[in-house]
């Protein structure tokens, strides 16, 4: 799916109330450039793609943001508002079968619940997107999870942390929960909070250091599909690009997050050492 540039350079003109003309002059392009492209005569090149959406957001236009609302604002009931992160583009349709197995639950197509959510994810690659999805909810069985003991160990089995413990009946019954289901919705569990769960595979923390710890780290939620009925139920609305400026913006925001999230881990370790159970205790 191709960008919606033709309705996004009309819609930043008339935010910013510039004719053609404008707006062209302060890009440094020819106003027929613009026109081409408005009437979708043309396709635009990368080069204007970044011009466009990176002077948009440096004039505090969050167009991805605003067309969260307005995708919110028209949904049907029982359908829910989703998105992706995308370091390349989407090709052909949603499908179980392109995705990795050493995901939080395997293989899956994997959502977040909110724009900055997705883009959080992939600010650091260049040429990556955001794709809003329509999702509906109908007829489909689901499992959710908490940040809990169960999701800890469910997550470092996909990872492949639990090898050792692999044949354990608690740890076979809680792989089997997790397929019999249509889709997940889950805490997002990122490289930082899967150390975390290693230092509770590891016999380093317990699981009630390892839970408290990663509550601190609160990502948000994330939407697994994992079976094709699944997949056949989300539509793509559209695709977003993001502009340098954009990503960098989220990067900055994400790693002051980390770092309060660092510092909360620390307290929690210390508040909840020595309660719980470790490792070995749980699966022995």
């Amino acid at each position: 799916m191709n960008y919606k540039f033709s309705d996004d350079l009309r819609a930043i003109r008339e935010i910013l109330g510039l004719t053609q003309t404008e707006m062209a002059s302060k890009l440094g392009v020819q106003q027929a450039t613009l026109s081409r492209n408005e009437s979708g005569a043309t396709s635009a090149s990368d080069k204007l793609l970044e011009k466009v959406y990176s002077f948009a957001f440096a004039q505090n236009i969050k167009l991805g943001r605003l067309k969260e609302m307005l995708w919110l604002e028209d949904l049907k009931a029982g359908h829910k508002l989703l998105f992706h992160g995308a370091k390349s583009i989407i090709d052909g349709d949603i499908s179980v079968a392109k995705s990795r197995t050493n995901n939080d639950f395997g293989s899956g197509f994997y959502c977040g619940e909110s724009y900055s959510q997705a883009i959080s994810f992939v600010s650091g690659f260049d040429k990556s997107s955001v794709y809003f999805l329509d999702f509906d909810t109908e007829h489909l069985r689901f499992r959710k999870y908490d940040v809990d003991r169960d999701w800890m160990l469910t997550i470092a089995y996909y990872r492949g942390r639990l090898d050792e413990y692999k044949n354990h009946p608690l740890v076979e019954t809680l792989i089997q929960k997790s397929r019999d289901c249509d889709y997940i919705i889950a805490p997002i569990a990122d490289n930082r909070m899967f150390q975390i769960i290693n230092s509770f595979i590891d016999g380093e923390i317990t699981d009630e250091q390892c839970k408290h710890c990663l509550a601190a780290t609160n990502l948000g939620n994330q939407y697994v599909f994992i079976t094709e009925k699944a997949c056949q139920n989300l539509k793509i609305l559209e695709r977003c690009y993001i502009p340098v400026n954009e990503r960098t913006y989220y990067k900055e925001i994400r790693n002051e997050d980390s770092k309060l999230g660092a510092d909360k881990v620390k307290l929690a370790r210390r508040q909840y050492r020595g309660k719980g159970q470790y490792i070995d205790e749980l699966l022995n």
